[in-house]
């Protein structure tokens, strides 16, 4: 490795995804593979980068079926790239998308590579169900075996219940809880109101719809089997019809989450194009931002710590290395996995207590100004393929500091396992 080497700024030289829709329904019977295929070649064809050599292509998704595990490096090869471009897989939870523009961003800075695609992807529509281990232990034990009898004796090992398939699932193998189920016991714990949480999805839904209205998303979401847009926008909900829906996680009688202020199961991809400086200037393509830096935190979830509050430990750990204050952006995209998430997030930042102990801070990170917060809407209202989020939100934030013509934005994503990814964004 050289020494003393200086680290080059990194570009956000564009973005492309497919609609997100609910899973189960448009995307039913489209593979991961599918999806990310047709993402990168819509991501190539507008950077005009047919037959292009990248230097690296990273991408990933959270639900993989078997056939999925070399998902990039076979979606770069119908992408129309030069399929001399390497690619490979990325997994971490719902911060995927984010962390493997990170990754893309630290090769490109420390010279390794020009230019690079990140992102991911992510459909429930398409998940192989496995059968059990047993039932493989014994077929494999079975061909082992000289003879026909030996066999047909160790296939009379076979039970019922080895035959039944296992899908994957949305739990926390260490707690047997949904995200859902300890999302509520982080608002109850961080006292978060059922009214907070609707008011808060339900700006993300109005800022939506004023965006698709304004045209925002049209050179950012391309059509893709019929669809045009993201179908979970709702441009006339209201807080009354947010409030007659029923608890989603908690049947008590005290849940308040929703399903209309937590993110639906959802289908789609998502990647964006990074590269040097040079390599913008080469291939004449804009600058819209660049990405700055990133972090990472996670939580002891398992003795009590929220399980979606690693972003608190991510953000002031990016803060503090920048030098920089929590009000000091002009854009705050916080990934909305539960509208509950966010305000347990906000209200921890205000928290003198908890900064000190948790976070190592003399004081509160503070609060910040609301309406710089999903702008554009966030996932209550465009929807989270786990994966794709994190492209998702880079190109759209890249998009609006450029609009802007200069400023910094923040990006904060939850992810299963009690992680967090946390990023800079900024248009000098």
């Amino acid at each position: 490795m050289a020494h003393n080497k200086t680290f080059r700024p990194v570009a956000i030289l564009g973005g492309s995804r497919t609609p997100f829709t609910k899973s189960f329904t448009h995307y039913s019977r489209t593979s991961n593979r599918e999806l990310l295929t047709a993402t990168l070649k819509d991501l190539v064809a507008k950077t005009n980068l047919q037959g292009e050599l990248l230097g690296d292509v990273s991408l990933g998704a959270v639900m993989k079926n078997a056939s999925d595990w070399n998902l990039a490096r076979e979606s770069v090869l119908s992408s129309g790239l030069d399929p001399h471009t390497p690619g490979y897989d990325v997994q971490r939870a719902c911060g995927t998308g984010l962390e493997t523009a990170a990754q893309i961003a630290l090769k490109i800075a420390a010279g390794q590579i020009e230019s690079g695609i990140a992102g991911g992807t992510d459909t429930n529509s398409d998940i192989a169900g496995v059968l059990p281990h047993e039932f493989s232990w014994i077929m494999m034990e079975a061909q082992k075996e000289p003879s026909l009898m030996a066999r047909l004796k160790k296939f009379s090992e076979l039970k019922p219940q080895y035959l039944k398939p296992r899908f994957p699932n949305v739990q926390e193998p260490r707690t047997g809880h949904s995200m859902g189920e300890h999302c509520e016991m982080m608002v109850k714990d961080w006292r978060i109101t059922r009214e907070a949480q609707d008011e808060l999805a339900y700006h993300s839904h109005i800022n939506a719809a004023r965006a698709y209205e304004e045209g925002f998303y049209k050179d950012l979401v391309f059509d893709f089997k019929g669809l045009s847009k993201d179908s979970f926008v709702r441009g006339d909900t209201s807080i009354e019809k947010l409030a007659k829906l029923k608890p989603a996680f908690d049947f008590t009688g005290t849940g308040t989450l929703t399903a209309g202020n937590s993110t639906p199961l959802s289908d789609g991809a998502s990647a964006v194009l990074l590269g040097s400086e040079d390599f913008a200037k080469k291939k004449g393509l804009p600058i819209l931002a660049y990405l700055v830096d990133a972090d990472y935190a996670a939580v002891d979830f398992v003795k009590g710590e929220g399980l979606l509050m690693a972003p608190t430990r991510a953000v002031a750990q990016l803060l503090r290395r920048n030098n920089l204050k929590l009000q000091d952006f002009d854009f705050y995209e916080i990934h909305e996995a539960f509208a509950g998430q966010v305000l347990c997030t906000l209200k921890a930042w205000e928290s003198e207590e908890y900064c000190r102990t948790q976070l190592g801070e003399s004081k509160a990170l503070g609060s910040i100004d609301r309406s710089k917060m999903n702008v554009k809407g966030g996932s209550l209202a465009l929807g989270h393929p786990f994966a794709a989020t994190g492209g998702r939100i880079l190109a759209s934030l890249s998009k609006m500091l450029a609009q802007k013509g200069s400023g910094r934005g923040l990006i904060s994503i939850c992810t299963a396992g009690g992680m967090g990814v946390a990023a800079i964004v900024e248009r000098p």
